[in-house]
This record gives structure tokens, C-alpha cells and sequence, in this order.
């Protein structure tokens, strides 16, 4: 019995093994290109037109770059009329949309408010101009369909800097 206990621990420690990358190299520089340097972004977001600009951490000293994004506010439209059924419909494809966009990368977050104010929620869209945004913003089902409709504000924020 304790031969086979011994030899089932053995048998998982080896398959639990990690199996090492075939190419280290290449590895390495797929996690060197997941980290740019801070003029390689600021090359790039200026290129993709958008509006930034550079500060430094009294902390830190390290030097942060200030984007532009736009905040979307979704608040109570003037067609609010819909079936249970409709509005059912609607948040499935409001919330399919919302997806999208942040799966295609226009939108970094998105969420309801937890009251039951006029203001229902918000999306913060990464793309360079209001008009990109308020065209997105716009698409969104909900917002075709009157239910909702949106204010959006330019909003400043530290590129790559995540919620906590």
C-alpha cells in the first residue's frame, strides 16, 4: 500500500511538473513588446490622435502620461415605455454591445450606478475624440431605442493606471 501511495505522488508531482517554453527568446520579446517604453506610448497615442500630456509623481519622480478619455453618462431617456419583454431585450443588447466595445477595445470600463438616479451608469471610451465616442455611445440599443440617453465629458486620467 505504501508503494502505491509513493508512486501516485510520484506520478503527480510529474505531471503537475510546468513544462518549459520551447523559445525563451521568444518569450522574452513578446514581454518586452507588453511593456513599451513611456516615448514609444507617447509616440503612439499621438499618432492615433489622441490628447495627452506628461506629469511627474511628487512621489515617484516617474513620469506619467496624462490621456484623454471620454466618459459616457447613460441617463434616463424619454422612451421608457417598453413591455417587460422589450426592455428585457434591450439590456441583453445593451449589455452585448457594452461588451463589444470593450472587447474591441473602444471602452475600458463600463457600470451601473447603484441607485436609482437619473444617471444609470457609465463607459469610459479610450478613442482619441468626442465624436468617436458619442458615435459608439450612440449605437448602443438602448440609446436607439430612447430608453437611455448619453452625456458624454472629456476625462483625464494616468495611462495604465487600473482600479483598485
Amino acid at each position: 500500500m505504501k508503494s502505491l501511495f509513493f508512486l501516485l505522488t510520484i506520478i503527480l508531482l510529474v505531471s503537475c511538473k510546468e513544462t518549459p517554453h520551447k523559445d525563451f527568446h521568444a518569450q522574452k520579446h513578446s514581454h518586452e513588446e507588453e511593456s513599451p517604453s513611456i516615448s514609444e506610448i507617447k509616440k503612439q497615442l499621438i499618432e492615433d490622435g489622441f490628447q495627452i500630456f506628461e506629469i511627474i509623481d511628487p512621489v515617484t519622480q516617474d513620469t506619467l502620461i496624462m490621456q484623454q478619455y471620454f466618459m459616457a453618462f447613460l441617463k434616463l431617456g424619454e422612451n421608457r415605455m417598453q413591455s417587460k419583454t422589450e426592455a428585457d431585450s434591450l439590456q441583453k443588447l445593451h449589455l452585448e454591445h457594452l461588451g463589444r466595445m470593450y472587447n474591441e477595445g473602444f471602452a475600458d470600463i463600463s457600470g451601473p450606478f447603484g441607485d436609482e438616479g437619473e444617471t444609470r451608469g457609465i463607459t469610459i471610451y479610450n478613442v482619441p475624440t468626442l465624436q468617436i465616442a458619442d458615435s459608439l455611445a450612440n449605437l448602443d440599443p438602448m440609446v436607439q431605442a430612447g430608453r437611455l440617453a448619453v452625456e458624454i465629458r472629456p476625462w483625464w486620467a494616468a495611462k495604465g493606471f487600473k482600479l483598485r
